[in-house]
């Protein structure tokens, strides 16, 4: 994409926001453009192009980020979150180890004194467990990454400084205090109470999204207000200890050498810290051993992804399979390897696994495998970057695309995002 001159100010806020364009914060005083953020996922030159438009009155693009604002301000009053508000600590006993329950793990006995889990546990795939959302940190994790993402977009964007301070103090609690600070590991994730203090699995709670608060960190180092050169380092050395444990640990050599979306979802993960705290030769040969070792093991000729339709929730896991599929691709383009055109031993591609999902995604067709809880809008992410990608038919399907809750954003933030959340 052919890069746009840089504006010195922003141009005409007052009257963007008498349009209707922007909340009233926006129109503070002008501002000078941020510029390109260095992003693992995101490209930040898209970002830097997308803010002189959205400064030159484009339409679409203000509408998006009155969708992008109203996400923002509804963050402003909550938080910040931290590791150490659970009522109980982890297995190992460290209130700053992260902990998570097992999404689709059930007791099988009634609670009595003598067994208050109701162990054992059993499994009941795709059906969630309501007490995994109490006592554990999975909920607030999930919250700071999705407010770290919207609210660095909404800075960037509009330049309000509220909303890279709370970002800041959301950061600064999770991660960097001292009193109430995340240890780097997954040590106790989605433990399975009497069985296991935690799985490997669990991995997967940071995985199918943490990417978003290294691309959140990027936009910040732009200029943010109040984020600080011992910010910045704290979460390098954050990032840096967490990606050690990740490639060197029991737990993280055991995602990794998962055959299914939780196998991506690691090698994604591994790729985009390794290139946010630069190196940027293991976030090359991590994407480029994705094709032989994700693509081709994962994906049929046809585009279907088999591992993915056997799940009761078939829709929702061969679309989150793919937000890291094509996110590991976007990481890729950073470092010099393009993952769409990779085509495996049996004509396997990202484009044959985006198109199987088209009739479905357009509302063409009824999707003919068995999903507890359909969302049309699930698609919506991964058609779109197809679609950037050069694929035609995810071009052609583009308009009939359902805008998921909330607004396409896809605009503001082109990179594939799991739309239709469920954990695990």
């Amino acid at each position: 994409m052919r890069a746009l001159p840089r504006l010195g100010v922003l141009l005409a806020a007052l009257s963007a926001f008498t349009a209707g364009a922007l909340p009233a914060a926006s129109a503070e005083v002008a501002h000078p453009v941020p510029k390109a953020p260095h992003t693992a996922v995101l490209d930040g030159t898209r970002l830097q192009q997308a803010k002189v438009r959205l400064d030159h009155g484009d339409p679409r693009l203000r509408r998006a980020a009155q969708a992008l604002t109203a996400r923002a301000d509804k963050w402003l009053n909550q938080g910040p979150w931290t590791v150490v508000d659970k009522p109980k600590p982890a297995p190992g006993g460290d209130i700053h180890d992260y902990l998570s329950q097992a999404p689709y793990w059930w007791p099988s006995q009634p609670p009595t004194s003598g067994n208050p889990w109701g162990c054992p546990y059993v499994q009941r795939d795709g059906e969630r467990n309501p007490e995994v959302d109490t006592g554990t940190d999975r909920q607030d994790v999930e919250k700071v990454f999705d407010s770290a993402y919207d609210l660095s977009l909404a800075w960037y964007y509009t330049g309000d400084k509220r909303y890279a301070e709370k970002v800041g103090q959301i950061l600064r609690t999770w991660f960097l205090d001292p009193a109430t600070k995340m240890n780097p590991n997954l040590n106790h994730a989605q433990f399975i109470p009497c069985k296991y203090d935690g799985r490997a699995i669990g991995i997967i709670d940071f995985s199918q999204s943490y990417t978003s608060v290294l691309d959140a960190l990027a936009i910040l180092d732009t200029g943010a207000a109040g984020w600080t050169r011992t910010d910045r380092a704290g979460m390098t050395k954050w990032n840096t200890d967490f990606l050690d444990w990740l490639r060197n640990s029991d737990f993280g050599k055991e995602e990794g050498a998962a055959t299914n979306n939780h196998g991506t979802f690691h090698d994604m993960q591994v790729a985009a810290l390794a290139y946010a705290t630069g190196d940027r030769d293991l976030a090359r040969r991590t994407v480029l051993n994705a094709g032989s070792a994700r693509i081709a093991r994962q994906i049929a000729a046809d585009g279907s992804q088999p591992q993915e339709l056997t799940r009761t929730r078939s829709w929702h896991y061969s679309t989150f399979a793919l937000v890291a599929h094509t996110r590991l691709a976007a990481v890729g383009e950073h470092v010099g390897v393009n993952l769409w055109k990779y085509r495996g031993p049996d004509g396997q591609t990202l484009f044959k696994a985006v198109d199987y999902l088209l009739p479905a995604a357009t509302g063409a067709a009824t999707w003919p495998h068995p999903d507890l809880e359909f969302h049309r809008y699930a698609a919506t992410d991964v058609v779109h970057t197809a679609a950037d990608a050069g694929d035609r038919q995810a071009q052609r399907a583009v308009p009939s695309l359902e805008a998921p809750p909330g607004g396409d954003l896809w605009a503001l933030r082109p990179a594939a995002e799991q739309l239709d959340s469920i954990a695990g």
